[in-house]
């Protein structure tokens, strides 16, 4: 098979080393928060109880009560999450050795917080940066990735939770200090939280909208999302995936990569004043383009008929700029011909 100067294939063993760890956590439910930790033992006022102690966030020691001591059933089944999630904490430090995408741990948290609350499963998914580095192991595929400091979610329709989940309630059950950006107007209700400092991390949520940023009311999250025209478009049936973050491996919502590819290439035109980013989209799109165009060419052409006319139209004079940035991928340049060259 050809390779693309702009990724390297996992080897095989590797690949599906990834696999069994993701479909193993994807099976085991509720994830502990922070790391594995260790169960000890306390005496009361005449009772003995078991804890958990643990780092919920880096720095910050956590406990939690497991059981009355007695409780064989209850001690043991603490015991074999525990053991569990040393082991997921062990699988991901080698995959993260062998170039898979892995993000920090204050992601990490959020993600498992938002995972433990059936988020994801009701339908909100992964987009962005992070995205993109999920698809990157998904696929198979090593290639450099620029740290982020955001956390992008998306949601598609009305998420289908069992009950109401505050976004806000739970950022701040992550033990993180999120705290929410105002909206802008300051009528408008916030879209986004963040951590302190200038290199905090931020969690955007978003939603497809015909006006970029227009806000978007999320009732059943008590919140609301940024509108970016053609997300509709993205997520159209998002896939189930995984996220590698911190010690953790994090079951998650992912768009189509195919259409992930073309509508970062539809972003990098609107990024008006932010080379930089448009460059970062343009490059992400080839990137993940040139992984399918290897095993799947025809995603990537039936995902770019299915675009809207506007977004198709946006992308199409990018074509001279692309079909020479990947000089070396003769499979990538085949699709970008069939469709974009006029």
């Amino acid at each position: 098979m050809a390779k693309s100067a702009l990724f390297r294939e996992q080897e095989l063993a590797f690949r599906t080393q990834y696999a069994e760890l993701k479909e193993r956590v994807i099976a085991a439910g509720r994830l502990l928060p922070g790391t594995p930790g260790a169960l000890v033992r306390r005496k009361g006022t005449g009772y003995s109880y078991w804890y958990r102690v643990f780092y919920s966030v880096p720095g910050k020691q956590s406990e939690e009560l497991v059981c009355k001591d007695g409780d064989a059933a209850a001690l043991q089944s603490m015991r074999d999450r525990i053991a569990f999630s040393e082991w997921v904490a062990a699988q991901v430090s080698n995959l993260r050795k062998l170039g898979f995408q892995t993000a920090d741990k204050p992601v990490a948290r959020v993600l498992v917080e938002l995972h433990n609350r059936g988020a994801f499963e009701a339908g909100l998914a992964l987009v962005g940066t992070l995205g993109y580095m999920a698809w990157l192991n998904e696929l198979g595929a090593v290639a450099v990735s620029a740290r982020t400091l955001d956390i992008d979610l998306a949601r598609h329709q009305q998420l289908k939770l069992a009950a109401p989940l505050s976004f806000l309630t739970t950022m701040q059950a992550t033990g993180l200090p999120f705290a929410a950006i105002p909206g802008m107007p300051a009528k408008e209700a916030s879209t986004s939280v963040k951590l302190p400092g200038v290199q905090g991390l931020r969690v955007d949520v978003l939603a497809p909208g015909i006006a970029l940023g227009a806000v978007v009311r999320v009732p059943e999250l008590d919140w609301a999302a940024q509108a970016i025209p053609h997300y509709d478009y993205l997520l159209k049936a998002s896939e189930p995936g995984a996220m590698l973050a911190g010690g953790h491996c994090i079951p998650v919502r992912l768009p189509q990569a195919a259409r992930l590819v073309w509508h970062k290439l539809y972003s990098s035109t609107a990024r008006l004043g932010f080379p930089e980013k448009a460059a970062k989209d343009r490059h992400q799109a080839l990137v993940l383009a040139s992984v399918i165009s290897e095993t799947d060419p025809r995603a990537l052409t039936l995902a770019f008929k299915a675009t809207p006319g506007a977004m198709a139209r946006k992308i199409r004079p990018l074509y001279s700029r692309l079909v020479k940035e990947p000089a070396a991928h003769a499979p990538l340049q085949e699709v970008l011909r069939a469709c974009l060259r006029p």
